[in-house]
């Protein structure tokens, strides 16, 4: 009888993150396995064999390894079989792999942290390569926690939300939002400096663009196209880049549950145009690091006056034409700005104050209208001095995560195994 995955498949990582612990589940792992989200020129086993990954496998919810069937060359040898997940390479003694005969069939041990050993011992005594992620992954791993925490959000009801937010009195309501907005702001500016020192100014650049326009289906493989294919190809390729990234990776892309405009053929000629109108549009971003003025976050909480003091429109307009020359409009816009643009000029200012007022200001991204709804609802936006805008929307994401955080720790644990 196939089993659903037992405790073991509950491990999870508890590491020290910006603002103190927290958690990286193995499942978490296993996706970025799957989707390929690490840099797939570096991929080598701890005894020196280069990996190419043609196919990940299928990802198995039941009982045995984690992905069965996968594709892929170990030191030029095409192999097939299944591949293991694990936190650590201590974990496959320690949930017996060694000794269960439905994991003879495994050819790669894949480890999120690095390991002295240089093969992992399979079924029958037969070596298996080892693989560990950790050096290869696009982002740091508070990052991924991250977007792994606000995916969640993306099906979760607003009921108990609306119910205790609504409880609270309007001060401290904005009072726990703009917290919520700041911290949210601090751990943007931290992952954006962490994304510069490992690629610098323009590589962090080019794949924050190329990320953010991916939207939520299709990041991991833009992130892959901007690692195969470097900022200074695009400027040489001009439009027809589009094209070759898109066929080159043409079995990552997602196209299900994706809109016409947001289909990643049509993002990437975006981006082939936005290179050929400004190929120097990193450049022109970092300028504004030096001559934009420095913005209060606390003015910032008076949204409109602020908008109107620090010509917050005609900024937006200079960073799209002078930046993005005319290519990214919209709501997509905005979130590239936030989550992108003002965080990475943060980053290189050297501190998250002096900005932070434009990021919490600024128009709203791509916030689910269910967000923008409760936010009215709430009394928190909707007058003439306190129009939607960013900060607020974060602040209540902010929020959001935390509640959900709280709900899981209230769930009763599994007892056994784990790591």
């Amino acid at each position: 009888m196939i089993t659903p995955k037992g405790a073991e498949d509950l491990a999870v990582a508890e590491i020290q993150g910006l603002y103190g612990p927290f958690s990286f589940p193995e499942k978490l792992l296993q996706q970025i396995w799957l989707r390929g989200d690490f840099d797939s020129k570096g991929v080598v086993t701890t005894d020196g064999r280069q990996v190419q990954v043609v196919y990940p496998g299928r990802w198995n919810l039941l009982g045995g390894p984690d992905f069965k069937g996968a594709r892929l060359s170990i030191g030029g040898v095409a192999v097939t079989g299944d591949v293991e997940v694990h936190l650590r390479a201590a974990d496959w003694i320690a949930h017996r792999h060694a000794s269960d005969p439905a994991y003879a069939d495994v050819v790669l041990h894949v480890i999120l942290f690095p390991s002295d050993e240089r093969a992992t011992e399979g079924v029958e005594g037969r070596k298996i390569p080892l693989l560990a992620l950790l050096p290869l992954l696009n982002h740091d791993l508070e990052e991924y926690a991250a977007d792994e925490a606000i995916e969640r959000l993306a099906d979760h009801p607003l009921m108990h939300a609306r119910r205790e937010l609504t409880s609270m009195a309007a001060d401290k309501l904005s009072a726990e939002l703009l917290r919520r907005a700041e911290a949210r702001w601090r751990q943007k500016v931290h992952f954006a400096k962490l994304r510069v020192a490992r690629l610098g100014w323009e590589s962090a650049c080019h794949h924050t663009a190329l990320e953010i326009l991916g939207y939520r289906f299709n990041r991991s493989p833009m992130l892959a196209v901007a690692g195969a294919l470097p900022f200074a190809g695009w400027v040489e390729a001009g439009e027809g880049m589009a094209e070759a990234a898109y066929a080159r990776f043409a079995d990552r892309w997602s196209k299900q549950g994706v809109r016409p405009a947001s289909h990643p053929l049509t993002r990437l000629r975006q981006y082939s145009r936005w290179m050929a109108a400004r190929p120097d549009w990193t450049k022109r971003l970092a300028g504004f690091a030096d001559g934009l003025a420095a913005a209060a976050w606390s003015e910032a909480v008076q949204t409109a006056s602020f908008r109107r003091k620090y010509s917050l429109a005609n900024f937006a307009g200079c960073l799209a034409d002078s930046v993005c020359g005319g290519e990214v409009g919209g709501t997509r816009f905005n979130t590239l700005v936030c989550d992108g643009l003002l965080p990475l000029l943060a980053a290189r200012a050297g501190g998250e104050e002096r900005f932070s007022g434009y990021w919490y200001a600024w128009a709203a991204g791509d916030l689910p209208a269910r967000y923008a709804r409760l936010l009215r609802e709430l009394g928190v936006v909707g007058k003439r001095q306190q129009p939607m805008c960013h900060g607020v929307a974060q602040g209540l994401i902010g929020w959001l995560l935390d509640a959900d955080q709280r709900h899981e720790a209230s769930l009763p644990t599994t007892e056994g195994g784990g790591a």
